[in-house]
């Protein structure tokens, strides 16, 4: 089959999917298209004992999309763009000590606690895997993704303060959670396996993780200032929507494109462009005309892109390797999660509320508002084969659906219950 024939495929199930939960469910998209394929998933595998090769054939179909390059190395970079164009910097700008403090000292707390306490839990369930796995998940699952819940929050009255933390941590938590995923993984040595095949495990070296991070965000830093400098002059010298739109396109792939090759973090290096060019360039490089054609154009891009997305993590319960023992322990990753990030989340509003105004419910909604999306999937599938990778996917996936659906669906409910409680 064409990679043409396998988009179109993907696009046309996706837009059934879509219109089939606009029509009947009418529950958000993106979680409405989910739970479609989610549905669509589980009836292949219970019909499959009983048909003649349906089950596999659709399998087959999933397999063939490599996720780990479709998100992280494709979709990533016009989602991120999209919604950094979106934000505004004066309301970052006003939360940035607890924007830094959740993106930077949250993930990195959440990484280690996550990954300390799954791994001790594993060891309880008899499914022992190495600690630089342990670590590996924690870093793949902590990064939050809220971008079914944000529409939630604006239809409900979430305070604008909010919505700012969220999206914020959002954006440079992806960015670094992935930049720690592939450190870990070098450190690992799950990215470098033996000539006879087998892994081996690296001892940490704080130096060498001190080195790639200077080099991976520094880097990505200098390169997004460069590059968005550039095409805010050019976007100065142009009054034609056409061209303008053309450039923003181009500056989000070719940037994201550039910042891989040259393995610095490209999901950072977007973000920052994008925050730039939808601040500053739009102020002073855009007329009106433009500003309504690139907003429009990027909604468009980010509404049709998170809607395959979500199809996409739906359809891959199809190959997902599914073992009792493991469900359990996806159940109980659950838990774990939801309590490190609790306890991330109150370890800095907590304190903050001391020096700073924070809204009503602030540690309630941004615990339940952290949800887990497509990145940490595709992290999740693109671990090397070893004997942790089917475990870790499985533990993954049972947090995603539960974030997304769960927590998604009764995001709107926590907020107005929050709101109306004790300032914390």
């Amino acid at each position: 089959m064409s990679f043409f024939s396998l988009v179109s495929i993907l696009i046309t199930l996706a837009a059934v999917s879509s219109y089939f939960n606009y029509r009947y469910i009418k529950l958000p998209t993106t979680i409405g298209v989910m739970l479609v394929a989610l549905v669509a998933s589980l009836t292949l595998i219970i019909i499959g004992p009983y048909t003649s090769g349906v089950r596999e054939q659709a399998a087959s179909l999933v397999s063939r999309i490599d996720f780990d390059k479709v998100v992280l190395h494709g979709m990533l970079a016009f989602l991120l763009f999209a919604a950094a164009i979106h934000v505004k910097l004066d309301s970052l700008g006003r939360e940035w000590l607890s924007i830094a403090l959740l993106a930077v000292v949250g993930t990195l707390m959440s990484t280690f606690i996550v990954g300390w306490v799954t791994w001790l839990l594993l060891g309880w369930l008899g499914l022992t895997i190495p600690f630089l796995h342990a670590l590996l998940f924690g870093a793949l699952i902590s990064p939050t993704d809220p971008i079914a819940v944000l529409a939630i929050m604006k239809s409900v009255g979430a305070s604008e303060q909010l919505e700012s933390q969220m999206a914020g941590e959002s954006l440079f938590n992806d960015g670094l959670g992935v930049v720690i995923f592939l450190i870990l993984l070098q450190l690992s040595g799950l990215d470098t396996p033996a000539a006879d095949g087998s892994v081996t495990s690296s001892s940490i070296d704080m130096a060498a993780i001190g080195i790639l991070l200077l080099k991976e965000v520094g880097g990505a830093l200098l390169l997004a200032s460069i590059t968005g400098y550039t095409t805010y002059l050019m976007l100065k010298r142009v009054d034609n929507y056409q061209v303008e739109v053309l450039l923003t396109l181009a500056l989000a792939m070719g940037l994201y494109a550039l910042a891989d090759s040259l393995h610095l973090s490209a999901p950072i290096a977007v973000v920052v462009a994008g925050l730039f060019l939808g601040n500053h360039g739009r102020l002073f490089a855009m007329k009106d005309k433009t500003r309504e054609h690139v907003d429009t154009f990027w909604e468009l891009i980010d509404e049709i892109l998170n809607v395959v997305l979500f199809f996409l993590i739906g359809l891959e319960l199809l190959v997902l390797p599914i073992e009792s023992e493991w469900l359990f322990a996806g159940a109980l990753s659950i838990l774990v999660v939801l309590a490190a990030r609790w306890f991330c989340v109150a370890s800095i509003i907590g304190p903050l509320s001391k020096l700073t105004s924070q809204s009503k419910g602030a540690i309630t909604i941004l615990t339940w508002g952290g949800l887990r999306g497509g990145i940490s999937v595709a992290m999740a599938l693109s671990l090397p084969a070893s004997e942790s990778r089917s475990l870790i996917l499985t533990l993954t996936y049972c947090i995603v659906i539960f974030s997304i659906v769960v927590q998604g669906l009764t995001m709107g409910k926590v907020i107005r219950m929050s709101s109306r409680s004790t300032k914390e």
